[in-house]
């Protein structure tokens, strides 16, 4: 039989529990397993556990009347009871299909991806959860008649394991955020901690419009002409790509005016790390299309290639993502040709960084004309052609071939130099036989025209 712990009687802290566990130990795995592991991976450990020895001794001193009613919860009518916990109901809520479930419950099996109703197994039409007021009076009035307490819901932890008091404490740092520097640091500081470490810090700024606001006020107040201090632009920055992971919260954070022209000058920050979190912040938002269109009309673009231009290998995976994802909008490819990515783009692949991922977002700006003779200007066939010729890697020869089909297809001058190559060294014909099904295809049909273009000749 499992032991049963001081959890055990309030599954709330069994979630909360279960998640800063969770945490701690793919914390402590980091330290142990890595010998460069960072001193701030220590900082978040102590962190995590100090918040799990809290939530230990709260769940100790939890209210007797809560205990009194989930003594009585068994014997209490069904239609009270949970589907889920099986047990009374403390915030009934209604799903789109007509079934009540205890918020945090249905909370938690909608956060693990499920997209249907535990009951009817009815795939949901949206996940917006409705009070259910009727039922919550009827359990207030059966527990009142029972002669329990029924605790009011700012006396529990709510969906996501956020107590009264977390709440108050998440309200009072944004205030201290308007406050003087120290106090504004302090703040922030715990902010990205607690963002870093709990989906629910996560999840209450999407419940204000104006906590982002408030949040970014030390950065977007700054009138004085001073600049912003480097490690709290950091903190600020990082606890916005925090939160910018939680999906209900994308649209908001993209959505709120100053956010992408904070992001934007915060890729030029004075700590790589704002740089990074700035590129990966936008890389996250990016994640819807709307937001897509968003950042770069927003000017995004020309900052992001500037960061990628400039190299630094702890931002460079952040900014070739972001790019790449910004890119698949096809609209957005022509602000990023007249923003200059093919000539960073192409300097990067020839320096050997990030091959793969950079000549993916090459292969999509050639569906624009203009990458095309930007390619030409910058020499880019031979390049293409060396990378054909000597990589090993699948997908960065399919990238390639395709770039190559499409600047052949656009200017026949450009066959003589793939011609030439496919005469010293059949590239081309290799391609076409040991190649990914895309890759044969596309030199297939260069070798096609090859060999047309000798029968014109020898008709001729």
């Amino acid at each position: 039989m499992a032991k049963t712990g001081v959890f055990d009687s309030d599954p709330i802290s069994m979630v909360r529990a279960a998640e800063l566990k969770k945490e701690l130990q793919k914390l402590v795995n980091s330290i142990v397993d890595h010998e460069d592991y960072r001193t701030e991976t220590i900082d978040q450990a102590n962190d995590t556990l100090r918040a799990l020895k809290e939530l230990r001794l709260r769940s100790r001193k939890a209210p007797k009347q809560h205990e009194s009613v989930s003594a009585a919860a068994p014997s209490c009518p069904e239609e009270f009871k949970c589907p889920l916990s099986k047990e009374l109901m403390r915030d009934p809520v209604i799903l789109c299909t007509g079934q009540t479930y205890d918020r945090p419950f249905i909370n938690k099996w909608l956060e693990t991806g499920n997209r249907t109703c535990p009951l009817t197994q009815q795939v949901l039409s949206h996940t917006d959860l409705t009070p259910n007021h009727l039922i919550r009076e009827m359990i207030s009035h059966w527990c009142k008649n029972q002669g329990l307490e029924f605790p009011d819901q700012i006396h529990y932890m709510d969906e996501a394991g956020i107590t009264s008091s977390d709440h108050d404490r998440f309200l009072s740092l944004l205030e201290k955020l308007s406050l003087a520097l120290p106090e504004q640091r302090e703040a922030a500081k715990e902010l990205r901690q607690l963002t870093k470490r709990t989906s629910s810090f996560r999840a209450l700024f999407g419940e204000s419009d104006d906590a982002i606001p408030q949040l970014l006020s030390p950065l977007s107040g700054n009138k004085s002409g001073t600049s912003v201090h480097p490690e709290l632009q950091e903190d600020v920055i990082t606890t916005l790509l925090n939160l910018s992971i939680h999906d209900n919260n994308k649209k908001r954070v993209a959505e709120t005016p100053m956010v992408i022209p904070l992001l934007m000058e915060a890729l030029r920050g004075v700590t790589i790390a704002t740089r990074a979190n700035a590129a990966a912040t936008l890389f996250t938002l990016s994640a819807l299309d709307c937001n897509k269109v968003l950042i770069v009309k927003s000017g995004a673009l020309k900052p992001l290639l500037d960061l990628l231009e400039e190299g630094n290998p702890l931002a460079m995976k952040d900014v070739a993502s972001a790019i790449f994802n910004l890119c698949l909008v096809h609209e957005n490819r022509a602000r990023a040709v007249k923003d200059g990515a093919v000539r960073v783009i192409l300097n990067k692949i020839r320096e050997g960084v990030l091959v793969n991922e950079l000549l993916a977002v090459l292969a999509m700006l050639c569906s624009h004309q203009g990458a095309i003779i930007d390619m030409e200007e910058q020499g880019g066939v031979p390049c293409l052609l060396q990378i054909i010729r000597e990589s090993s890697c699948e997908r960065s020869k399919e990238n390639c071939i395709a770039i190559l089909h499409t600047i052949c297809l656009y200017d026949r001058t450009k066959w003589k130099e793939v011609k030439d190559e496919e005469s010293s060294y059949g590239t081309i014909s290799k391609l076409a036989k040991d190649g990914t099904s895309r890759a044969k295809r596309k030199a297939n049909s260069i070798l096609e025209r090859f060999n047309r273009a000798v029968n014109l000749t020898h008709t001729a």
